[in-house]
């Protein structure tokens, strides 16, 4: 048990390394879209089943989405100059 807490906790640690695989901004975007899916799913379900609307203020809404938008496009603009410089 304690291994695997120690290989699950240095995989977390491996993820703000410098020299990773794993692209941060995907990450923080595809958080960033889950959250807004659970909002969504539970406004849904909260509205089915209680006829009362989830009351989400705007201002955070809109927040996760720059987040999601803003991390997905970083992180396409980075790829197409990355390989744009390494072919040059």
């Amino acid at each position: 048990m304690v291994k695997y807490i120690k290989r699950n906790w240095m995989a977390l640690k491996n993820l703000f390394d410098d020299n990773n695989n794993i692209n941060e901004k995907s990450v923080v975007g595809f958080i960033a879209f889950a959250v807004m899916v659970l909002f969504a799913m539970a406004d849904l379900f909260l509205g089915f089943f209680s006829s009362k609307d989830l009351v989400i203020n705007e201002h955070i809404y809109d927040s996760f989405v720059i987040v999601t938008l803003g991390s997905f496009g970083i992180a396409e603009i980075g790829q197409i100059w990355g390989k744009k410089g390494k072919g040059e």
